[in-house]
C-alpha cells in the first residue's frame, strides 16, 4: 500500500506543556489518561475525537502533545484544566505550539541547560550546610520531627507535603528557610 501524498494528509501540531509542581515524573500512559479525561470532560467523546491528541514524548517535567491543526486551542483550553496524573497533584501548562517535534524538543533542552546552570549556582552558594545536598537529592526533609516531602524545588520557592491517612499538610518556604532549619537541627 503506498503512501498518502503530503497534500492528503491530515496535518497535526504539537503542544510542548510543563508539569507543575517540578519533581513529578509522569509516565506518557498517566500524562495521557489525565489529559485525555480533561479534554472529553470539555468537549465530549466527539470533540475529544476531533482534537485526536495524543502524547508523543515525556521527558522530566515536559510533555509534547500531538492535536490535529486548528484544534491547538481546544487542546491548550482542556490542557489547563487538569488537576492531577494518576493519584498526584499538580496543574500541566501548554507552553509553546509548534508544526515539529524537533523544535519543541530544542526548547526542553535549552530550559534544562538553563535549569541545571542556576541549579550549579545554588549548590554553590549552599555549600556552607552539608545538610543542604537533601534538598538537591530529593530526600524527604525532617522539620520538628516530621518527615516532609519536596514537591516543587525552582529558583527561590520550594513546596512540602506530608503525607498523612486522614490529611494532607502542605508547607510553602523558600529554599534558604530549609537550609537554615536544617542547618540549626
Amino acid at each position: 500500500m503506498k503512501a498518502l501524498p503530503p497534500t492528503l494528509r491530515v496535518n497535526k501540531r504539537y503542544v510542548l506543556c510543563r508539569i507543575v509542581p517540578h519533581g513529578i515524573d509522569a509516565y506518557g500512559k498517566e500524562v495521557y489518561y489525565a489529559v485525555y479525561d480533561a479534554v472529553a470532560s470539555l468537549f465530549g467523546d466527539n470533540g475529544a475525537a476531533e482534537i485526536g491528541m495524543s502524547v508523543v514524548h515525556t521527558e522530566g517535567n515536559w510533555a509534547i502533545i500531538r492535536c490535529t491543526r486548528g484544534c491547538e486551542k481546544q487542546l491548550q483550553a482542556a490542557v489547563s484544566t487538569v488537576t492531577a496524573i494518576g493519584d498526584m497533584p499538580c496543574a500541566i501548562r501548554p507552553v509553546l505550539t509548534s508544526g515539529t517535534i524537533l523544535t519543541l524538543k530544542e526548547k526542553i533542552r535549552a530550559a534544562g541547560s538553563r535549569a541545571e546552570g542556576e541549579g550549579r549556582e545554588n549548590r554553590e552558594d549552599s555549600a556552607d550546610c552539608a545538610e543542604s545536598n537533601l534538598l538537591y537529592a530529593k530526600k524527604d526533609i525532617i522539620i520538628k520531627g516530621i518527615p516532609y516531602r519536596p514537591v516543587r524545588v525552582s529558583r527561590e520557592k520550594i513546596d512540602l507535603y506530608k503525607e498523612g491517612i486522614k490529611s494532607q499538610d502542605s508547607l510553602y518556604y523558600t529554599i534558604k528557610d530549609i537550609e537554615e532549619l536544617q542547618c540549626n537541627q
